[in-house]
């Protein structure tokens, strides 16, 4: 029970990673605010919690007017802000050559602008109460580049940044801005990005998992639970002294050359056979 008493707001908590982090901090003693695009999932998501524990609020963070009701939907909790994660994000694939303008700036504008709007309409609120950790979802993308991802991984490049900026930035203030960069962890979005591979490689779902974590040292992919224990930890006063990291929860894919020696910008071989 190491959140006991914290309240967070959660972004893009209606599945997947973000779904998986709010029900890790209601275990652990927190009270919870998820949001994200489409109600029914974050309905879906409070009724599995504690009532009592857990608010919900439909939004685009992209939308400073949408963020806004969001924090405020969080502070109706308990009148404060302890920790903000910023975990709502979208990841389209394509090269440079051949994705649309339009979708570009739509990826920046929800993996990057989205971090910022939420950052600045919360951290008042977390130094009036004394501070407060902010735990930024970035991607093994961010550290390293994977083929066909330009706008993902150049979004999620910048939100290190951004949190180490912030960290910098209001350190002062007793806040505290971490940035955590899984590797491939099995959420509905990530199957729906890796769908075209079946056709490829001519496997189902199940075989792309196993085709892309082939060279992974741990040879597997994440469970989105796997990441809410380090979201846990960052949240907690366990990382009471740190601020500025980036931290890799990748099963030691950046160790290696995770898609084998033929990649393709066409994302077609991924290291396999």
């Amino acid at each position: 029970m190491r959140l006991e008493g914290k309240v967070a707001l959660i972004t893009g908590g209606g599945t997947g990673i973000g779904a998986a982090i709010a029900k890790r901090f209601v275990e652990e003693g927190a009270k919870v605010c998820i949001t994200g695009r489409r109600i029914e999932m974050l309905d879906k998501v409070a009724q599995s919690l504690p009532a009592e524990k857990v608010a919900t609020c439909s939004g685009d963070v992209s939308m400073y007017e949408d963020v806004v009701e969001m924090v405020t939907a969080t502070l109706n909790l308990e009148g404060r802000i302890d920790v903000l994660v910023n975990n709502a994000g979208i990841d389209p694939g394509g090269t440079v050559t051949d994705l649309d303008e339009a979708l570009w700036r739509t990826v920046l504008e929800v993996n990057v602008t989205g971090p910022f709007l939420t950052m600045k309409a919360t951290i008042p609120h977390m130094m009036a109460g004394g501070g407060g950790s902010i735990i930024n979802i970035s991607s093994l993308g961010g550290v390293r580049c994977l083929p066909g991802t330009v706008a993902y991984g150049t979004s999620k490049a910048a939100l290190n940044h951004l949190t180490k900026q912030t960290a910098l930035d209001y350190g002062p203030h007793n806040i505290r801005c971490n940035a955590v960069c899984p590797g491939a962890t099995r959420t509905k979005m990530l199957e729906e990005a890796l769908a075209p591979l079946t056709e490829i490689i001519k496997t189902d779902v199940d075989g792309v998992f196993d085709c892309i974590s082939s060279n992974v040292p741990l040879k597997r992919v994440a469970a989105p639970e796997e990441i809410s224990g380090i979201c846990a930890f960052l949240a907690s006063d366990d990382s009471a002294f740190m601020t500025g990291s980036v931290l890799l929860i990748d099963g030691g894919s950046a160790i290696v050359n995770v898609s084998g020696t033929p990649l393709s910008s066409a994302v077609v071989n991924w290291g396999c056979a």
